[in-house]
């Protein structure tokens, strides 16, 4: 495997490659949650209605509030970089000397000695951008994210929205076609689980972690809150009927 396969996140279609952690982890929280819904209604015995007004209330409401809260986190970190930037434009030209030597000091923990380590200070300091991304990078360890925090969150959204309305797809379905409705929770099962194994690899991709390992651990963890949220309603249901 060579350094630019290492690096690679792979592609997912219709979606650009810089959002497929927005994608991934917005789809899994959109699978678990919504078939959390699904589940405990399903142990608690509701109707069709009622399995679909909550599990499209939780799709939009818990879809929005992902969304933005990523929105706010990215525009967070937008902002305090930018802030930090016009520090160091400010520090350049108000500290100028003592931001020289920050330069030199950096460089030559760097390795660099002698007339190499005075040129690099100077074709850094001989121009203010170079010399604050510099700054940013090196003494700040501050990389700037170019995505718009308004995009960000949107392929947030729209990935908890699509994959979130798998676990409901079967319920949809039963409203246009006639259905057995013993099937119903199985068939959302099923969906809803090869949809976290697809999740599950994209995450694997996402991370350069193992496959298997992924999969296995999204499966599984959907699996329990599905398995709480039925448990749950079950009594529930049991109780309170």
């Amino acid at each position: 495997m060579n350094e630019i396969d290492l690096h690679a996140t792979g592609k997912i279609p219709f979606f650009r490659s810089e959002y497929i952690g927005e994608f991934v982890y917005g789809g899994i929280d959109g699978a678990i949650t919504t078939f959390a819904v699904v589940a405990g209604a399903a142990g608690a015995g509701a109707d069709i209605s009622w399995v679909l007004i909550f599990g499209f209330a939780n799709l939009l409401a818990d879809g929005f509030s992902m969304s933005v809260g990523n929105y706010f986190s990215s525009k967070a970190e937008h902002d305090n970089f930018e802030k930090h930037k016009a520090i160091e434009y400010w520090e350049i030209e108000h500290k100028r000397e003592s931001e020289i030597q920050e330069i030199e000091d950096i460089f030559k923990a760097k390795g660099f000695k002698g007339e190499l380590l005075d040129r690099v200070v100077e074709v850094i300091t001989s121009n203010n951008k170079i010399w604050v991304d510099t700054m940013m990078k090196e003494e700040l360890e501050m990389i700037k994210d170019h995505r718009k925090p308004v995009n960000t969150a949107l392929a947030t959204f729209i990935a908890f929205v699509v994959v979130g309305l798998i676990p409901l797809s079967s319920y949809l379905l039963a409203i246009w076609v006639e259905m057995e409705r013993s099937l119903l929770f199985p068939i959302s099962c099923l969906a809803t689980g090869f949809a976290m194994m697809v999740i599950g690899y994209l995450k694997g991709k996402v991370t350069h972690a193992n496959a298997f390992k992924s999969i296995t651990e999204t499966v599984l963890l959907g699996g329990l809150a599905a398995f709480l949220a039925y448990f749950v309603g079950e009594i529930l249901g049991s109780y309170l009927n």
